[in-house]
């Protein structure tokens, strides 16, 4: 992992010095502390400002970083975390320019067993990290290739997890469909959408980089099924305009109160979220039984 901050503006850099140091004061067990996120990648927002839906909006790019500690219940750990938290927010001098702040914490056992396994969170994290504290008391392990037995686990908890979260997503938007919420009913169809699309990311590859353009989504699992086409064909304008309002909704379905979705958007999309879904247990499934063949 990386070791330097210098390429941070001045600012960034005092933000996460005091960070370091009242982590260090609060938490005793801690054995190491990671930037990961925008700021380690170098492609952070330090601050925008524009003018959305009838009202001015304020980005400032977060603050990821991973606490692993030794020691304490990540549950223990992640309370006096949150009060770190609050003294950070207390002694900025503007809020809306001041980076937020957020933590995971990991067991240094816990996360180098995520580590051995791959896992793909903690890999990535792993690669771009900065660590800005290490007690150095312990190391991180090296990851390795994965038998047929461990890529099937994987994938089955990943499927398993992803296309949960989509039906769930699903039944709301039914349900906001009944209430006549149909701008927020296309939220929930982005986000069971999503999820499907995650699902046969993680299925075929066990990666899954954060993503939310649904364009780029379909575009990264066309690979692995003819059938798409079948969704989200685009050879009318209608159809082009259906697919770019699921993509808008994301943002759009819960913030824009100019966005208009009908109950005829609603009711088109619908069976093309269905069919996703169909279409995605049964190659995922298909997938894993291949794995389990190559044990």
């Amino acid at each position: 992992m990386k070791k330097s901050i210098a390429f941070l503006p001045s600012e960034n850099k005092k933000d996460l010095k005091f960070i370091v140091e009242t982590v260090l004061e609060r938490l005793k067990q801690t054995e190491m502390i990671i930037l990961y996120g925008s700021y380690a990648r170098n492609n952070f927002t330090v601050y925008d400002e524009k003018r959305e839906f009838r009202k001015v909006q304020f980005y400032v790019s977060d603050y990821d970083i991973l606490v692993v500690t030794s020691g304490i219940s990540d549950g223990a750990a992640m309370k006096t975390l949150n009060n770190v938290i609050d003294i950070y927010f207390r002694r900025a001098k503007d809020p809306d320019r001041q980076p937020p702040l957020q933590f995971i914490t990991e067991d240094i056992t816990k996360l180098n067993k995520n580590l051995k396994e791959c896992r793909y969170f903690y890999t990535q994290i792993k690669d771009e990290g900065i660590v800005l504290y290490n007690s150095g008391r312990n190391r991180l392990v090296r990851k390795r290739n994965l038998n047929y037995k461990e890529i099937k686990q994987q994938a089955q908890e990943y499927f398993e997890e992803k296309f949960h979260s989509a039906n769930v997503f699903l039944k709301n938007a039914l349900f906001n469909y009944q209430e006549k919420e149909y701008r927020m009913a296309s939220f929930m169809l982005h986000q069971a959408t999503e999820n499907l699309f995650y699902a046969i990311r993680l299925v075929f590859t066990l990666q899954n980089a954060k993503q939310h353009n649904l364009y780029k989504l379909l575009n990264s699992v066309k690979q692995y099924s003819d059938e798409f086409v079948k969704v989200f064909p685009c050879n009318t304008s209608e159809e082009e305009r259906l697919f770019e309002l699921l993509k808008q909704a994301y943002v759009n379905g819960r913030y824009d109160p100019d966005f208009v979705v009908t109950k005829e958007d609603i009711d088109a999309l619908v069976p093309k979220v269905e069919l996703l879904r169909d279409i995605t247990q049964r190659i995922c499934e298909e997938k894993i039984k291949e794995y389990g063949e190559m044990e």
